[in-house]
């Protein structure tokens, strides 16, 4: 369990505790039950992380809502986007392994996080991992409810696919930006879970390597 479990619901089970020790002990249940579902909000399970080459693993437990082709940074690419509702697990895992090369923070709006114009409006944190000569970008994005983005390593830092590297607390959506030659393996509608569902496959460098010479071959032979 993410231990700021027990500090959202210590204070109520204290106050419960209080409550049925000062007038009766049915009331004292009032203050418990919401303690009890932030302890099991808050859970964080272990997981068996895919070992595949080249895997890209989800960094949420969710639904995946939109599965679209981007322009990012001046580059085509892939965004997959989960939304978490309350009932997700909601510890964010990497979703390759390499290193961190950017955390960017912005401030911004608490719009619903299946809203189109989330992804770019409401709150959110944009990491850069870099792993084998590739490069993954997700973001944690603020929903509705959530009004805290927890994000543990630094700019440096190495990191390995699954590795817990934060939270967003209450609904929110995380987003995943892959190269536009990515193997997708979800679609729209799927349900995903953190450090253990494969989103994608990426192109190794003799695959790119190969396919660049079939497309100068098929050009030669035009």
């Amino acid at each position: 369990m993410v231990r700021d479990g027990y500090y959202y619901a210590g204070p109520l089970i204290a106050a419960g505790l209080l409550v049925g020790w000062l007038t009766r002990p049915a009331w004292g249940i009032l203050p418990v039950v919401p303690a009890l579902f932030l302890l099991w909000f808050f859970r964080d399970p272990e997981r068996d992380i895919p070992k595949q080459e080249g895997a890209v693993v989800s960094p949420a437990d969710g639904k995946i809502t939109d599965v679209v082709p981007v322009l990012s940074d001046n580059q085509r690419r892939i965004r997959i986007s989960i939304f978490l509702s309350v009932f997700d697990v909601h510890v964010n895992r990497s979703p390759i392994a390499g290193t961190i090369r950017d955390v960017r923070y912005q401030r911004g709006k608490f719009l619903d996080a299946r809203s189109e114009l989330c992804a770019e409006q409401n709150e959110q944190n944009m990491v850069t991992v870099d792993g084998g000569g590739k490069t993954v970008v997700f973001k944690q994005i603020a929903g509705l409810l959530a009004r805290r983005i927890v994000f543990h390593p630094r700019i440096g830092d190495r990191v390995e696919r699954g590795q817990r590297i934060g939270l967003i607390k209450f609904g929110s959506r995380v987003d995943v930006l892959l190269d536009s030659n990515a193997s997708l393996q979800v679609k729209a509608g799927d349900r995903v879970r953190g450090g253990a569902s494969i989103l994608a496959f990426l192109a190794q460098a003799g695959e790119l390597a190969a396919a660049g010479r079939d497309s100068s071959a098929e050009g030669a032979r035009g």
